[in-house]
């Protein structure tokens, strides 16, 4: 084994990151020369080491938020806020917070706003713990996530196109059509899933929702519908343009931590 694989992934991504940093002194090595033709030599070189560097250092962060322990404290917190979870429940919870992570990272670290009360929790009691929380950031998006309230589609565009995204996201995790999804991808399921006081409850399609019953299920259809409110409703709030970078989640490290299909069917429902 290798000294590399031997690092955690702290260190292994700043590795990567520094590595890819120092590829610029190659040309300027080069400049000192004053050979024009070794000059090119070295600035396509770095151009091509430095995108298979940044390549790595993305799939690293992605294992990262997919593998690396979340601080034992928040299940105790998980289950005093929330009485009608049992201590597996918060497993769900958790994965529900990788999801959420994996969405700002994913959509190239785009704003991205939090759908369910259930999940917001545990993110904020997260944030209260700074340090450690800085740490995390750090390592899986190499700057701070600022915590925003949970919401639904409603007259802030901004907001709007972060929950957008957060859907086309969870849904790329789950392997589901975010246009039309059969199922409801874990981070919008827990809240309707375990009756949360307050939460928001989905369902996939809207027209499985008979309005006249007075149902306050939101729906996931809602996502893709241009009539559902401001925002960018065609492009997932921006984030069909940078989904061939890392489109599919079944494909490489997709389903490592086996988020893409251990609950979408249970939670699916959303009830």
């Amino acid at each position: 084994m290798g000294v590399l694989p031997t690092l955690n992934f702290r260190r292994r991504i700043n590795l990567l990151v520094w590595s890819r940093r120092m590829m610029w002194l190659l040309p300027v090595l080069a400049l000192s020369t004053r050979r024009a033709s070794l000059v090119v030599v070295a600035v396509v070189f770095s151009l091509f080491l430095a995108g298979a560097l940044k390549a790595w250092e993305g799939s690293l962060r992605r294992r990262f938020i997919r593998e690396a322990e979340f601080p034992r404290f928040l299940v105790g917190k998980l289950l005093a806020a929330f009485p009608q979870l049992q201590r597996r429940d918060t497993d769900l919870v958790l994965r529900g917070l990788r999801q959420f992570f994996m969405a700002h990272l994913r959509s190239g670290r785009k704003f991205v706003a939090m759908p369910s009360k259930l999940v917001d929790e545990a993110w904020h009691e997260y944030i209260l713990h700074t340090q450690g929380y800085q740490r995390w950031c750090a390592a899986a998006f190499g700057g701070m996530l600022h915590h925003t309230p949970a919401e639904v589609l409603g007259r802030d565009a901004r907001r709007n196109d972060g929950l957008r995204r957060t859907w086309y996201w969870a849904c790329k995790e789950e392997s589901i059509d975010p246009r039309k999804p059969t199922r409801l991808p874990l981070l919008f399921a827990l809240d309707g899933k375990f009756d949360v006081k307050g939460g928001f409850k989905y369902t996939p399609d809207c027209n499985a929702i008979d309005r006249a019953a007075g149902s306050d299920a939101y729906c996931g259809t809602s996502f893709s519908d241009s009539d559902s409110g401001s925002g960018d409703a065609g492009g997932f709030g921006g984030s069909e343009s940078s989904s061939s970078s890392d489109g599919g989640s079944s494909g490489g490290d997709g389903g490592s931590d086996g988020s893409g299909s251990g609950c979408g069917g249970g939670c699916g429902g959303g009830d």
